[in-house]
């Protein structure tokens, strides 16, 4: 019984030492990529839950230039909830085109039947078109609530930076929730889509990283 209880200490231990030589650079990684950061597009929404939200549905595989062009326009039409339910799906479609899968996402926008932007995950995933990362992204942008929006940037960088192992965005997210202390939550979407976005091959941003001697 006794080793077994030490076998279990010794375990715990190494967990968090583990979880120590995980979280020892954060500061000089997130130092290092805000002197390096450049506006990511749709942040010009800033706190307004509506458009985060709008501008967030819209901009899956969809570049972020676009998606702002586009949302701004569906934005002068539609400048919240009670006037963008008043649009049909082909008015929407027309507005948001060239976006990815605009009509699909046309018919997402139609069918959202809230009177307000919800700050909780498991009611912004109840509307259509509301996925895991842009939960966390609304809530993390628009409420301040601390979440990890994992997006494909930021999955990439977390794995050469050797932070995760990890397959795809889901699978990082549960890692980097257990690894990265919750006050760096709120900059690490932000920072990490930024770097991502001006390094975008591997070749690239292991050459930044290295430069900036984060690896």
């Amino acid at each position: 019984m006794e080793n077994k209880l030490l076998k279990l200490f010794v375990k715990s231990v190494e967990q968090q030492c583990s979880r120590s030589v995980e979280t020892s650079k954060l500061d000089i990684v997130f130092k290092a990529f805000k002197r390096n950061y450049i506006l990511v597009p749709l942040e010009v929404f800033g706190k307004d839950p509506f458009k985060t939200l709008i501008s967030t549905i819209l901009s899956a595989r969809t570049k972020d230039e676009v998606t702002l062009i586009r949302s701004k326009e569906l934005f002068k039409v539609a400048p919240n909830l009670k006037s963008l339910k008043n649009l049909n799906e082909q008015e929407i479609s027309k507005i948001i085109y060239p976006v990815g899968f605009y009509k699909t996402k046309a018919k997402h926008l139609h069918k959202i039947n809230i009177t307000k932007v919800p700050n909780t995950r498991e009611e912004l995933m109840k509307i259509d078109g509301v996925g895991r990362k842009t939960a966390n992204l609304v809530l993390n942008r628009a409420f301040n609530i601390p979440a990890i929006a994992v997006d494909t940037h930021v999955h990439r960088i977390c794995n050469v930076l050797g932070w995760v192992k990890t397959k795809n965005p889901e699978e990082t997210e549960k890692k980097l929730v257990k690894i990265i202390p919750e006050k760096y939550w709120p900059d690490l979407n932000r920072l990490f889509v930024s770097i991502g976005r001006q390094y975008t091959t591997n070749k690239k941003l292991i050459e930044f990283l290295k430069k900036e001697k984060l690896i």
